[in-house]
């Protein structure tokens, strides 16, 4: 909401994780074209059933040349070090690139300077703004997706988290703790 995702932009969602899911998501229901941006085209596919118009596989550089100053806003929801570089000539002048993942990242500035682009960050909004999104949600429809889990399988859920093997979220069942 902050940066006006809405009707007639192209959004990218760069990750599909936790966050990354939730991003797809609100995005199409902002009304935004929605690109998900990840190295996987299996994650490509899930993305599509969350409400992604589009994939761009970043691994592909004919796919991100052909997509360089197009995006008017993306998501990097990567919780890994990674490298921004690659994403910044995707953006239109002037535009914005969140990144929500709070890690070390690389980035050279000439692709910040030539074209006047920007490269903020999010952590969480105070209370209005979080009773904003539940109320979107609620209106939307939208949900984490989550697997539940039982406290005596939390080692087996770390392990899954260290592979990327969970769809998106483990939520663990505390009835019988």
């Amino acid at each position: 909401m902050h940066w006006k995702v809405g009707k007639d932009q192209k959004v990218g969602i760069i990750g599909l994780g936790g966050l990354g899911h939730m991003g797809v998501k609100f995005a199409a229901a902002l009304g935004a074209h929605v690109v998900m941006i990840t190295t996987s085209p299996e994650k490509g596919k899930d993305a599509m059933h969350l409400g992604a118009n589009e994939v761009l596989i970043s691994k592909d550089e004919e796919q991100m040349k052909a997509n360089i100053g197009s995006f008017d806003f993306l998501l990097n929801t990567v919780p890994v070090k990674h490298d921004l570089n690659p994403y910044i000539p995707l953006l239109k002048v002037g535009k914005t690139m969140v990144v929500l993942g709070a890690t070390p990242v690389d980035l050279h500035t000439m692709g910040i300077i030539f074209g006047r682009k920007n490269i903020a960050g999010s952590l969480i909004g105070g209370l209005k703004e979080t009773q904003e999104m539940l109320d979107f949600c609620a209106e939307h429809n939208i949900v984490s997706d989550i697997e539940m889990i039982k406290m005596e399988d939390i080692n087996g859920a770390w392990d899954r988290v260290i592979k990327g093997d969970v769809k998106y979220r483990f939520v663990i069942d505390m009835k019988d703790f």
